[in-house]
């Protein structure tokens, strides 16, 4: 049984449960397709079988791994770019103590990412670091020509080399890549690194299931079982029915495709727990780059809340009527903090006191969605108990699979993404990549043109 649950009374001043309800037998196809694997980008669709079906030897040797992980590292570094290393991002900080990195060494040790970016200063501090820290790495590429990974992979190899020596840097690096090709695969077999597979049926995006997210999050220390039995529990809680008024993932899609028909074309994902930032960073990637072609999709923003109402509670408020919101709202935190009272009461806030914090961040939560609605924005909320394993496997699913069957609904592949490639071709051709020549004349030939004019 799921603990999870959608709500999304609030959406229903702006559409009607007729206009939801008559996108069910689309669904119905839709999800079909997903399962039966017949939809477009169905070669893509493995990620929908890993709750169901674990391959019980595959877990135990990423445990195995990880333990190996945890006795030699202060810090694991994370080497990966979009797919490949936000999921573990995104599970990493929903579940470790939000000042885990100011904590002593508690047997775990302290992930950080690398290959997210090409900031030289970033990479510069991260060497600092691990000048006087033990650590090891797990870099992720299923190519390993990715510039960002392949980059940050090189210097970090490098350092690690010279401060350990090749010998025992083998035992320091774990390489996740193509079961046979590509740079990293070889590079893994000549320095004889261990290695893990990503699956040719999954993309990057949906693969947090698999040991690109799970080795990561299992170096952090937490239970990955947990995280795959809350997938498991959602995936075979939405394979029972597809009706909408039993299925949250079937409502879900129906909603947000309901909202888009009407006009709604951007998608605000609100959090109230800062532990969730990256879940909602992993969120914005799987929905944008799923369902953003074509001309067609809802853009994905995100805000963590009570803080960005500060900031960006005024477009919400009062801006373009073009946007809806979907809560991601939790039950009951892991601590109990009461506001204490306080004689001269300067600040005013004696009317709180004895009141746990949670109770003071759920109402501001309910006033906001209160506002918002009044001030035209629809509003969705889904809800777990609290911060678990369980839970944020039981969301992955959830997610994932409405992303999905959205895409279809859209009429789109939400497996690929053609458009990434564009920027690449514009940066190699800039740096002189060989084999680039042409695209460097005629960017030259723009830049010379646009300085003109």
């Amino acid at each position: 049984m799921i603990s999870l649950n959608f709500d999304f009374k609030n959406a229903l001043k702006f559409i009607s449960k007729a206009q939801i309800e008559q996108l069910q037998e689309a669904l119905d196809h839709q999800f079909i397709a997903v399962r039966e694997k017949t939809g477009r980008g169905n070669d893509f669709l493995g990620w929908t079988d890993l709750p169901t079906s674990v391959d019980e030897s595959l877990v135990s040797k990423i445990e195995a791994a990880a333990a190996r992980f945890r006795e030699k590292s202060e810090v694991s570094v994370v080497v990966g770019i979009g797919g490949s290393y936000l999921g573990a991002r995104a599970v990493i900080d929903a579940l470790s103590p939000n000042f885990n990195f100011l904590k002593k060494k508690q047997g775990n040790p302290i992930v950080c990412y690398a290959g997210n970016n090409i900031s030289e200063d970033y990479l510069a501090e991260l060497l600092e670091v691990l000048d006087a820290k033990d650590y090891t790495m797990t870099v992720i590429s299923k190519s390993g020509t990715t510039t960002e990974p392949a980059l940050a992979f090189r210097l970090l190899r490098d350092h690690m080399e010279a401060k350990y020596g090749k010998e025992e840097s083998k035992n320091r690096i774990i390489a996740i890549t193509d079961a046979e090709r590509g740079a990293l695969k070889q590079l893994a077999d000549e320095e004889g690194y261990e290695t893990f597979v990503v699956p040719d049926n999954v993309g990057g995006r949906y693969s947090v299931l698999t040991p690109v997210g799970l080795l990561p999050i299992a170096i952090a220390g937490l239970d990955i079982r947990k995280l795959m039995q809350g997938a498991d529990e959602m995936a075979q809680f939405s394979e029972k029915s597809f009706d909408i008024k039993e299925n949250p993932v079937a409502a879900y899609a129906a909603v947000r495709h309901a909202l888009y028909l009407k006009g709604f074309t951007t998608e605000i994902m609100v959090n109230y727990e800062p532990a969730l930032f990256y879940f909602t960073e992993w969120w914005k990637q799987l929905y944008g780059e799923s369902q953003g072609k074509e001309s067609k999709g809802i853009f994905p923003a995100g805000v963590s809340n009570t803080t960005d109402l500060h900031s960006m509670g005024q477009y919400i408020q009062e801006g373009m009527r073009n946007l809806f919101e979907t809560v991601l709202s939790v039950e009951k935190p892991a601590h109990e903090l009461l506001v204490p009272k306080d004689e001269k009461n300067l600040d005013k806030l004696n009317y709180l006191a004895g009141k746990a914090i949670h109770e003071v961040n759920h109402m501001a939560e309910l006033g906001t969605t209160l506002a918002h609605v009044d001030g035209g924005v629809p509003n969705l909320r889904v809800t777990v108990p609290a911060i678990n394993e369980n839970t944020i496997g039981q969301l992955i699913y959830f997610y994932e699979m409405a992303c999905a069957v959205g895409g279809y609904l859209l009429e789109i592949n939400p497996f690929d993404q053609p458009g990434v490639e564009a920027y690449k071709k514009n940066m190699f051709a800039l740096l002189g990549k060989p084999g680039f020549e042409k695209e460097t004349e005629a960017i030259q030939n723009r830049l010379k043109d646009e300085t003109k004019n």
